[in-house]
């Protein structure tokens, strides 16, 4: 089998990340789940180390100081020496089976770069699960948020990982922009047969924002949208670039 290493990024998530951790330990799929503990300032890293104390497959990597679920995810995925990564926000939770469904399919399809999970929103208010267009948008945002993927350790490094951009860091929108990276380099697909990931509703994220001005529900300002949009942009450039470098290197076998 070839293995997983989940990474799961935490900052100020010690009230969640037992639920993510034991969604993630009822994945045997998974060879290491990396708890990357960004500057946390709560009992977050208290908690990874109960968990590793009784499940090997669990470490805790801490951060010196906050940089962002980007750089968190980033350093994780540096850390891993298998050949897929999968990632969860300590947040959200994984349903049962759901390493093993995007493994069989990165398996049968060695060609494809990644896989995404459905994903199931819960407890988000009504504002905006009753809205009509709910369900279409948030369909939309399962093809991005970081932890309905699980991707090739190879593409995601070639990529250049999540966009650390400062303007991502302050706004949000790294997630979206290595989705449109990763799916004008490689594509990618979801498995939407069943929901495999869970993502609970925490106010104030980038996808509640993403959510409530695709629904109307708020505005976004026009600078703010060409920033990110300029943002977006620039690392899709640099991760083609990085891409195509990579694939016009010459590959030595092990007798050369």
């Amino acid at each position: 089998m070839q293995p997983i290493t989940i990474i799961v990024a935490c900052h100020n998530g010690a009230a969640t990340l037992a639920r993510a951790l034991d969604s993630c330990v009822a994945q045997p799929e998974a060879e290491r789940i990396l708890v990357v503990d960004d500057g946390s300032t709560d009992a977050s890293a208290n908690v990874a180390r109960i968990y590793a104390l009784r499940e090997p497959r669990v470490r805790l990597v801490q951060m010196s100081d906050s940089g962002g679920a980007a750089r968190a995810r980033n350093w994780g995925a540096l850390q891993a020496a298998t050949p897929y990564v999968a990632f969860l926000d300590a947040g959200d939770e994984y349903l049962p089976h759901a390493l093993a469904a995007a493994h069989a399919h990165l398996e049968r399809h060695p060609h494809e770069a990644a896989i995404r999970l459905d994903v199931d929103y819960a407890g988000f208010p009504d504002r905006l699960a009753a809205h009509p267009d709910f369900a279409r948008h948030t369909e939309a945002i399962s093809n991005t948020v970081a932890s309905s993927l699980v991707i090739r350790r190879g593409a995601f490094l070639a990529l250049g990982g999540f966009p650390m951009d400062e303007t991502f860091r302050r706004y949000g929108g790294e997630e979206g922009a290595l989705a449109w990276a990763l799916n004008e380099a490689f594509g990618q697909r979801r498995l939407i047969d069943a929901k495999r990931v869970r993502l609970h509703y925490r106010a104030g994220t980038p996808a509640e924002r993403h959510l409530s001005v695709q629904l109307g529900l708020s505005e976004v300002q026009a600078a703010l949208q060409s920033e990110t949009l300029r943002a977006a942009r620039a690392f899709l450039a640099t991760a083609m670039a990085s891409v195509q470098q990579t694939r016009g290197l010459g590959l030595r076998g092990a007798g050369h």
